[in-house]
């Protein structure tokens, strides 16, 4: 029997048991005294009480024969739901008529999809004729499951045409039952509370409402094909992308956020000192640069140049999230790969200074991982030079000790002073050579968060939970020497095999009988003992680092930053970072040479990642506490490579 006959036959076999099935349940509404409810319903003009009473002589019958009709009118798509809705209202009452016709949705959309995958191609080419839908685009548009939604809200369209069309999408069942009674619930629930109302109210209640239904059905379907027209503009609307051209904005949206900011920052327990030293305001077009010790720098900055509208640099990793990409672009910023080549940003930047804007950048490109100055890509340098604008710098103080990288939340008690000032005219930046730049530029930005803590004696910093995430930071034991097994709590850092290794008190320093003096030196200290490792590996077969990870990238569906696409293993080496395993399904081997990588970027205690163009590769470790090892072995087989 050839696969065609056997397609045929089986589906004429599956069609003659629905005939069958349809034959029984009709049979069994028109059986017995079940024929006295559908004549009070459609015939005889009872009264409330009367129907209530023939469904109280029916008993679980009747309420059986409601479903089924109800069935029966879903499936067969052309008779519309109202009808019936308001009958179930006027018979039942709302609670009962809700919960029947719940049940009558559930089976009637089943039966509905389960006949699309028997019969499916010519239910296709009937939506695509007649509702005159692409449902190849449908099915691929994000917004799909809110048409169906709205559709079940347009009178006109019975409810069976939009689970037919929900079916033709290609949804699992799963997410397509959810969708197709979701959608249909609010608007049955109005109609069948229109049927209680009619039965409940004076005749001219009931005309007028009567009246406002059929109205609301006409203008409908007056209007379907402009709804249907509105529809497929929403199917053509393209999918929301990270990509952005900047845009002039005012400066109200920031003063807007800034006062909602100044109340979260009093709440938490933060002092903030700012300082402008300028003369008169801020000149446009200008750069301004800040260092970057904590997440929120861009309000600190903000706050001293935010009447200027400034366009901020921000990783392109926040505006795969719709909601959070579409905020930031709203108040001027747009995205970048960090440490990778973008012509996209690096267009947005000269647009800005073209415009006679405001450019605000972080040119460390990362948060400080101990509250002190990491190094600038040499590249930023000449970007200044050729911009042949006025540069200015806001120099921060105590933001990485009020929230550190690997904190967990903000630090009451603690101090954060800012500080605007200029760093060279244009005429002096015109002068200067790109090493005289970096040099200049370097020693303003230049910050050690421990050494200003001494100058500011009485800044105590009360948070019970001070040390907690440290772990994700300090890698290595100096007692037992063994990687990945610190751990904290409350005030405390412990090692999995030695104990408690270290106390942290109110103001950073780590008192009793650690080792160290607090976590900077700590931190120097596995930086020192991991550059030995390098060394020594290197002396013999070569250094490799290598993890177990998951592979995420960015999200397709914007609710998300990141998407799962993989597993496999990371390998780091003295030439490139290298993963092999899956990514969507195949087997993989993807490198990615250092020296186009710069740095690879990490997440305390998340992970490990580096863009290439406008994608992340977003790696997972198994152990994420060892995600810091693989930031600090790219810094120092960096330095490593530029040395020889």
């Amino acid at each position: 029997m050839t696969e065609k006959r056997y397609k045929f036959i089986h589906k004429l076999l599956f069609g003659a048991g629905l005939v069958v099935l349809v034959l029984v349940l009709c049979a069994f509404m028109f059986s017995g005294d079940n024929t006295k409810l559908l004549k009070a319903l459609f015939v005889e003009g009872n009264t409330r009480e009367e129907l209530q009473g023939i469904l109280s002589d029916l008993g679980i019958k009747g309420y059986i024969s409601a479903v089924i009709l109800s069935v029966v009118q879903i499936v067969l798509t052309f008779l519309p739901a109202e009808p019936v809705q308001v009958l179930a209202g006027v018979a039942f009452g709302v609670p009962v008529a809700v919960l029947c016709y719940t049940v009558a949705l559930l089976l009637g959309n089943t039966i509905i999809f389960v006949l699309y995958k028997f019969y499916g191609d010519g239910i296709r080419d009937y939506f695509s004729k007649n509702l005159h839908f692409d449902l190849n685009k449908a099915a691929r548009n994000k917004s799909v499951m809110a048409v169906i939604i709205a559709l079940y809200l347009v009178p006109a369209i019975p409810y069976g045409a939009i689970c037919f069309l929900a079916a033709s999408v290609g949804m699992k069942y799963r997410r397509y039952i959810f969708v197709t009674t979701l959608g249909a619930l609010p608007s049955a629930l109005l109609v069948i509370t229109l049927g209680d109302i009619v039965m409940s109210s004076s005749l001219a209640i009931t005309v007028a409402v009567f009246a406002v239904t059929v109205l609301l059905v006409i203008l409908a379907l007056v209007l379907k094909k402009q709804i249907i027209q509105r529809i497929n503009l929403l199917l053509d609307a393209p999918a929301y992308s990270s990509a952005t051209t900047v845009k002039p904005y005012g400066s109200k949206r920031l003063d807007f956020l800034y006062f909602f900011v100044r109340i979260w920052f009093f709440l938490c327990g933060i002092r903030i000192k700012y300082t402008n030293k300028l003369d008169g305001e801020l000149p446009e077009p200008s750069i301004v640069l800040c260092n970057h010790g904590s997440f929120v720098d861009f309000v600190y900055a903000g706050a001293l140049i935010r009447k200027k509208s400034p366009h901020f640099i921000v990783a392109r990793l926040y505006f795969y999230k719709k909601w959070l990409g579409k905020l930031l672009k709203a108040v001027g910023c747009f995205p970048k790969s960090m440490f990778a080549q973008d012509l996209e940003s690096a267009k947005n930047c000269l647009t800005v200074l073209k415009k006679g804007r405001v450019l605000a950048m972080m040119p460390e490109a990362r948060l400080s991982t101990t509250g002190r100055f990491e190094d600038i890509q040499p590249g930023t340098y000449l970007f200044l030079k050729r911009a042949g604008v006025p540069i200015y710098t806001v120099k921060i103080h105590g933001d990485y000790l009020a929230d550190p990288k690997w904190g967990k939340g903000m630090r009451r008690g603690a101090l954060v002073e800012a500080e605007l000032d200029i760093l060279f005219t244009k005429e002096e930046l015109a002068a200067l050579d790109v090493e005289e730049i970096r040099r200049r530029t370097e020693e303003r930005l230049r910050y050690d968060e421990f050494e200003w803590l001494k100058s500011h004696p009485k800044v105590k910093y009360r948070s019970s939970r001070i040390a907690e995430g440290l772990e994700n930071i300090l890698s290595k034991c100096p007692v037992c020497g063994q990687k990945h097994i610190l751990r904290t709590k409350g005030r405390e850092v412990f090692c999995e095999n030695c104990g408690k290794i270290a106390t942290m008190d109110e103001r950073y320093n780590f008192v009793g009988s650690s080792p160290f003096a607090n976590l900077a030196e700590w931190y120097d200290w596995q930086m020192s003992e991991l550059l030995r490792e390098i060394v020594e590996a290197e002396n013999a077969d070569g250094y490799i680092l290598s993890a177990t990870v998951e592979l995420r990238q960015s999200s397709t569906d914007a609710k998300t930053m990141t998407r799962h696409t993989g597993n496999g293993t990371c390998y780091l080496n003295k030439t490139e970072l290298k993963y092999v395993g899956t990514q969507d399904g195949k087997e993989v081997e993807l490198k990615f040479p250092l020296a186009s990588a710069y740095r690879i970027l990490f997440g305390a205690g998340e992970n490990f990642e580096t863009y290439v163009g406008n994608e992340i590769y977003y790696f997972v470790p198994e152990n994420k506490r060892s995600a810091v090892e693989w930031y600090m072995a790219s810094v120092l087989l960096a330095e490593a490579s530029n040395k020889q």
